[in-house]
């Protein structure tokens, strides 16, 4: 795709990008696929699917307690439970503000270890890794469910596939999961302000109407994903019927914010011309 050749003028050593069509296909390619980069926040969609084939096989339920008291498996998920951006901490009640959260990625993966006496890292590579291959994914270091996700574009097409014809999850759960959990709470989306409201699913931001954002001006409000610190992202927009994934060894920034949405539109045009 010619579209993918904006990265060239990205302000970062390396780059790599697909785009995946909703048949698994790729519609393109740029960079060196193979290369392994961490994927920061976008580490929490991946870490979302494992908890909700954990919620299909049974072995927790989105509405059990789980987290501050009042919440639940659901809230942390849905950024609602109160807590803290990076600690664990109660800020609000439960289901009142969408707080953007590391601590409750990280508690819902202690969550689920416990329930299940399976570490999450390895629950994850179970449940979601190894049934779609992607052998050079996982958590390092400490392993938080939240951020410390490395993988290749390789890896995260097979993902970006799963995400727009799943056959690890039903596609009710994914529905549901790509929906908007708590609509009308407001919040901050981080490195971009403040958002009324701040819709997002279980683990997946979407787009709807908000201004500013990560994706381009041409994406349907359908548009789902997450972005990462790391200077990656990964959306899916159902009314392109595509996906697209980049990741970068450069940590987000105003770089990002002035590269990434140019870079959605010229591919949703692209793609558009293609039908």
């Amino acid at each position: 795709m010619a579209s993918l050749n904006k990265i060239e003028n990205w302000p970062v050593e390396n780059a790599a990008a697909v785009v995946v069509r909703a048949d698994g296909t790729r519609a393109g390619a740029y960079g060196p696929t193979d290369r392994r980069f961490p994927l920061a926040s976008v580490t929490k969609l991946i870490a979302a699917y494992a908890a909700l084939l954990a919620v299909e096989e049974g072995a927790i339920e989105l509405d059990e307690p789980a987290g501050p008291p009042g919440s639940t498996v659901r809230h942390l998920l849905a950024h609602t439970s109160g807590l803290a951006f990076d600690e664990h901490r109660t800020m609000a009640e439960p289901g009142a503000r969408r707080l953007y959260s590391n601590a409750g990625f990280e508690v819902l993966g202690d969550h689920i270890a416990k329930v299940t006496d399976i570490d999450f890292p390895e629950y994850l590579r179970q449940a979601v890794l190894e049934p779609l291959g992607m052998a050079a994914t996982g958590l390092a270091g400490a392993g938080s469910p939240a951020k410390d996700g490395v993988s290749t574009v390789d890896d995260m097409a097979r993902f970006a596939a799963e995400l727009q014809a799943p056959r690890l999850l039903s596609r009710q759960t994914l529905t549901e999961a790509t929906s908007v959990v708590f609509p009308g709470v407001s919040g901050v989306l981080p490195g971009y302000g403040h958002q009324r409201p701040n819709d997002w699913g279980l683990g997946y931001e979407i787009r709807d109407h908000k201004s500013p954002h990560w994706t381009g001006s041409a994406s349907s409000p359908r548009t789902f994903g997450h972005f990462g610190q790391s200077g990656t992202f990964l959306w899916v927009d159902p009314e392109a019927e595509a996906a697209c994934v980049a990741l970068t060894d450069r940590a987000f920034g105003p770089w990002a914010i002035e590269a990434w949405p140019p870079l959605t539109d010229a591919v949703l045009s692209e793609l558009s011309r293609g039908h």
